[in-house]
């Protein structure tokens, strides 16, 4: 793990997955593309951002493409929690906007987390942030992801994507 500090409030991390990119992607063609937001704050996330990779890798509803380094930054909104750690993954899939949403969060239960209140401390969070260049806004979801160019937890991630959106 290689760290590398921005600021007194922000430390980029590298890892064996994060940042990673694929070759290829053979289905390509057939599939939308997605970036999505992945978080955490509680127990060892950096450990379980790779196990995120590799559960991603055997997904058959989606390819990974890219991932970004990953980011500890402070929390917002409920301040009063341990930092949180933020990365980008870009994957490709043949899911609806709203099929990829309750996809995640399968992954999100599948991963112990637990929705206690707004802003809660958390074992991994997964948010779309941008699905093709799609616009759209429901009760559930709202694509691009509300006030993402606010977040540093997602442009600093983003400003090392190749080929970003």
């Amino acid at each position: 793990m290689i760290k590398k500090i921005l600021d007194k409030e922000h430390v980029l991390i590298s890892t064996k997955h994060y940042p990673w990119r694929a070759t290829r992607d053979k289905n390509r063609a057939k599939r939308h593309k997605a970036i999505v937001g992945i978080g955490g704050n509680i127990g060892d996330v950096v450990r379980r951002f790779e196990h995120l990779f590799w559960f991603l890798m055997r997904s058959p509803h989606v390819t990974l493409l890219q991932t970004s380094p990953i980011l500890r930054n402070p929390p917002f909104g409920y301040r009063r929690q341990a930092d949180f750690y933020n990365g980008l993954i870009v994957i490709s899939t043949t899911l609806t906007p709203r099929e990829l949403l309750l996809y995640l969060l399968q992954i999100e239960k599948r991963f112990g987390r637990r929705r206690l209140f707004k802003d809660a401390p958390r074992t991994l969070d997964l948010d779309i942030i941008f699905y093709d260049d799609l616009e759209m806004s429901s009760d559930r979801l709202t694509i691009p992801h509300p006030h993402w160019w606010e977040r540093n937890s997602i442009l600093i991630p983003l400003k090392y994507l190749k080929g970003r959106r």
